[in-house]
């Protein structure tokens, strides 16, 4: 934990992660906006963040390159896609920056750049930054350690009408998590989609289900089925605030880590 004031760059500031995470460093304590990145198409370019984020006092202007952010950020904070997020990584393994990534939908490839490049830099890389989440995670490997004979697991996602990506990374993340915990492979195990005469379930299946609707902003239940009895852990953000909260505990912690690559869990000391 450390008392200076920590210089944040934003990548993807008009992103609606991005505008959460901007108002939330400009009302923290500790925290400021050194720098935000946005695309060259985005109308915000070229504009401060009091103009076209309301913030008060707020002069950072928005750029559409990394190299503002060079000598002026502590901690560069990316909600945003894996391409984007790949270019993130790229600059803090060029300019050793520590990182805080929130982006989803990292095929394996992409994922084990991020591994490689991040040895010269620490980062933390979390499919969702929430701290209820992330206790989420905690719980769901220490039920499936209990209560696997007998009980099957299914994972539930509902996102909001605009989400790109399916499943969410976080129950992807999930489902590792119960394949990993009893000792199956997640490409087998893993079932996606149901529809016809499937025959009946699988014993060694990790049923993982997306619903898209409306604007939830997040919700995702583990359901253990046993016989004559059903164990649901369930997590529902209700702001995006949640996930840009989890952030800054995140830009904190990084700051005097070693070189590597971080998650949720060693940001809260629960691994």
């Amino acid at each position: 934990m450390t008392s200076k004031t920590i210089a944040c760059g934003v990548v993807g500031a008009m992103g609606r992660m991005g505008q959460r995470i901007c108002h939330l460093l400009a009302s923290s304590p500790g925290f400021r906006i050194a720098g935000a990145i946005e695309s060259p198409e985005s109308p915000a370019v070229g504009k401060t963040l009091h103009d076209v984020l309301g913030i008060a006092g707020c002069q950072t202007v928005v750029v559409d390159t990394f190299g503002v952010l060079a000598d002026a950020c502590d901690v560069v904070i990316d909600f945003t896609f894996p391409e984007v997020s790949l270019s993130t990584v790229d600059f803090c393994h060029t300019t050793k920056t520590p990182a805080v990534i929130g982006t989803t939908g990292f095929t394996a490839d992409q994922r084990s750049t991020i591994e490689k490049l991040s040895t010269t830099f620490p980062c933390v890389c979390a499919p969702n930054m929430s701290i209820g989440v992330t206790m989420l995670f905690k719980l769901v490997s220490d039920v499936a350690r209990v209560l696997q004979e007998g009980f099957d697991v299914e994972v539930l996602e509902l996102h909001h009408r605009h989400k790109k990506d399916a499943p969410s990374g976080t129950a992807l993340r999930i489902a590792e998590i119960l394949a990993q915990t009893y000792g199956w492979d997640l490409a087998q195990a893993g079932v996606y989609e149901r529809r016809g005469m499937i025959g009946a379930r699988r014993h060694e299946e990790i049923g993982i289900q997306s619903l898209r609707a409306g604007d939830v902003v997040g919700e995702h239940t583990v359901l253990f089925a046993g016989t004559g009895e059903r164990l649901e852990l369930i997590h529902r953000a209700q702001s995006r605030d949640c996930f840009a909260r989890g952030a800054l505990v995140a830009a904190r912690w990084v700051l005097n880590k070693p070189a590597g690559l971080y998650d949720m869990q060693d940001v809260l000391g629960i691994r």
